[in-house]
């Protein structure tokens, strides 16, 4: 009972922080001094080094053992924590923010092989099921506690919160694990594929984050970072697909099930998450919600996940997953294009409804999806698969949320033109409202910047339902794509989540 409590707090505390910050980011942001677009780097850098870290759990769990790699990367995971929570600058903390993805990494994985190694067989599913459940209330619980902190006390809060829970986690499972160490091999690792690795992606995700503020690729930094990512990930295939102990097995992608599956995986993941922090910035921005209220409506999503999600892994071999992905993609696309009829108008309880309909999606997205991608795969490599897996969905993730934002942005600079090309000297409304607002006191000037911010307002509501609209006809597109795939009958995953590392993909490796 208390390994299980110490490991599901550990997996809590970490997927708490992926979720957590979402609507935090305006404050942050203006706290240190920058744009709340350049916020989300805070995001895109946990999981671009939580991303690289995946691959090399294998490894290092050999190289150290499973519970000693576990315990030090809580340890590791607290102390980044409270890196975060000092940040001076947005420099700092996007540097503590990548520590604290890249040693979270392995807690995932190694959460559940230390789980199930505790539980006979017959009951590994209900206790992979327990542990399920922290992956989904975590991001209920992450928006409404980041928002309530952000309001009320230092948003470095949400940060220092994990410390008392991370060493309590690390102790217990210390006390209670350390004599079923797993044994420990010196094997070689693939220091020149994870070189590579390293700085295609990281390079990518720079490019992507950088492009807007710098004008894309009318900047030669920009054009370097392209550059170096092309090559770089060039250099990358031809050497993986070449070792002898590579660190991604890129011959799984050979695979039907496998690149189809991990192919709608992260192209839908990435339309997730990018609207996950999209809609909590446009409300903060220009629809006046405090963090706090921002929180409240992106909290509901969890609801009918934490009910669903284990029907879902029950029953999953009862039922075609290709049709349970499909039906999954069918109610993204439902409540993305409600949301694109959002305007500056909608009330707290027209914005809540789509957010509450989106966990019916989310229960029955990853764990069919994750099936589909890990059926037919041979037992021993169904962790590299895993792995792989994980490690594009999670990148996938991070480059969305770069890609929503900048998109969001161009639109809003469109939209804005548009809109003011009938505001010329003369127009009867322009001249009314402006003659309006400078009779209650305001000057020309401060009058001018007052409908300039109304304008503002629309542009950058039009330029989200834009998206909003975009990635519905994505996801129907999606399910083609689904249909490719030739599913096998195997032993299914009981249990799965929003972190399919931390869910169900894991869950597939563990057993």
């Amino acid at each position: 009972m208390w390994g299980t409590i110490a490991l599901s707090a550990a997996t809590f505390m970490n997927v708490l922080d992926s979720s957590i910050a979402n609507v935090s980011l305006p404050a942050i942001a203006g706290d240190l001094g920058v744009s709340p677009n350049q916020g989300t780097w805070v995001i895109t850098s946990f999981g671009v080094a939580n991303a690289i870290a995946l691959p090399l759990t294998g490894w290092l769990s050999q190289r150290f053992g499973q519970v000693r790699l576990f315990v030090m990367s809580v340890i590791l995971f607290v102390l980044a924590s409270w890196l975060c929570g000092l940040a001076p600058n947005m420099e700092s903390l996007i540097a503590a923010r990548a520590l604290q993805g890249f040693v979270a990494g392995p807690m995932m994985p190694l959460a559940q092989a230390l789980l199930l190694s505790s539980y006979p067989p017959i009951k590994a599913g209900m206790a992979m099921a327990m542990w399920a459940m922290t992956t989904l209330v975590a991001p209920v619980i992450g928006p409404l506690l980041g928002g309530w902190i952000t309001d009320n006390a230092h948003w470095g809060w949400i940060f220092y919160i994990n410390i008392p829970v991370g060493f309590l986690a690390a102790f217990i499972t210390w006390a209670i694990f350390k004599d079923r160490e797993t044994p420990i091999k010196l094997l070689p690792i693939d220091k020149v594929g994870l070189f590579l690795l390293v700085v295609s992606v990281a390079s990518l995700q720079i490019m992507l984050d950088k492009g807007k503020e710098l004008d894309w690729f009318h900047s030669n930094e920009i054009i370097t970072y392209a550059i170096v990512s092309a090559i770089g990930f060039a250099f990358f295939l031809a050497w993986e697909l070449t070792d002898e102990h590579p660190v991604v097995d890129l011959k799984l992608l050979k695979i039907r099930n496998f690149w189809t599956g991990t192919l709608a995986m992260s192209v839908a993941y990435s339309l997730f998450i990018g609207n996950l922090v999209l809609l909590p910035l446009w409300l903060q921005q220009f629809m006046g919600y405090t963090s706090t209220q921002a929180g409240m409506l992106m909290a509901p999503v969890g609801l009918f996940a934490i009910i669903l999600s284990p029907l879902v892994g029950k029953n999953i071999n009862k039922f075609d997953p290709r049709a349970l992905t499909s039906f999954a993609f069918i109610v993204f696309a439902l409540v993305l294009w409600m949301r694109s009829h959002f305007n500056t108008q909608t009330d707290f309880n027209t914005l809540m409804f789509p957010t509450i309909v989106q966990g019916i999606a989310v229960a029955f997205f990853f764990i069919p999806l994750t099936t589909l991608t890990l059926s037919g795969i041979a037992p021993e490599k169904i962790a590299s698969a895993s792995g792989l897996s994980s490690f594009v969905r999670i990148v996938g993730g991070s480059f969305g949320t770069s890609i929503a934002i900048t998109i969001w942005q161009n639109r809003a600079i469109m939209h804005h033109a548009h809109l003011v090309e009938g505001l010329q000297q003369g127009n009867s409304v322009a001249v009314n409202t402006l003659n309006g607002l400078v009779s209650s006191g305001l000057s020309y000037e401060q009058a001018l910047a007052s409908v300039n911010r109304i304008i503002d307002q629309q542009a950058f509501t039009r330029a989200a339902d834009d998206i909003f609209l975009a990635s519905s006809i994505i996801f129907i597109c999606l399910i083609p794509l689904v249909w490719i795939t030739r599913p096998k009958k195997i032993v299914a995953p009981n249990s799965g989540g929003p972190n399919a590392n931390s869910g169900a993909d894991a869950a597939a490796g563990a057993h």
